[in-house]
């Protein structure tokens, strides 16, 4: 019985050294596996922020290649990559889609009155439903879909200038293209 009672924590830390190796052989850390890229976005029938009375769909998400921005105001990730999706919006006329993550809405409705609303509409995802069904590790976390509401890439963190300029808008560019 004895032998027994070593060999299970022995077996446990050997397989906790497996997943935090396979864990460390990631290239980038924030190039995590996403079990919905190249499928359409999950069905979801949402609020609106601005117009709580309106639901959103999934469908509403098709037309024209996108950002899916998870975000919150509780997040400060989110608030340090505020300015720069501003300016993917403003400078480059990117259509961004802003998912408000486990927030108050009357908070997330205070902070875009503030410091500026880049996104095309916002769904309210209070209870994390969605944010569950596309993987969502944390916020801030941002999809690329395609004009047909397809996702093709997921960046985990915050979008900065050099993570649009080398992974966003090249996926964006080549999605425009086939519209």
């Amino acid at each position: 019985m004895a032998k027994q009672s070593v060999l299970i924590p022995l077996f446990a830390f050997v397989i906790l050294v497996v997943i935090l190796g396979l864990g460390f052989t990631l290239s980038d850390h924030k190039d995590l596996p996403a079990q919905r890229v190249n499928e359409p976005m999950p069905a979801f029938s949402l609020p609106s922020l601005w117009q709580p009375q309106f639901q959103i769909t999934a469908a509403s998400l098709d037309g024209e290649a996108a950002l899916i921005n998870v975000w919150a105001t509780w997040c400060p990730s989110c608030v340090a990559e505020h300015a720069e999706l501003a300016r993917i919006h403003t400078e480059e006329g990117i259509r961004i889609v802003g998912i408000n993550y486990n927030d108050d809405p009357e908070a997330a409705r205070a902070f875009l009155r503030r410091w500026g609303d880049p996104y095309a509409f916002h769904i309210v995802d209070a209870e994390g439903t969605l944010a569950v069904d596309l993987g969502v590790y944390g916020a801030p976390e941002t999809f690329v879909i395609d004009s047909s509401g397809v996702i093709r890439y997921r960046h985990v963190g915050v979008v900065t200038e050099r993570v649009f300029e080398e992974k966003l808008k090249p996926l964006l560019n080549q999605f425009k293209d086939r519209s």
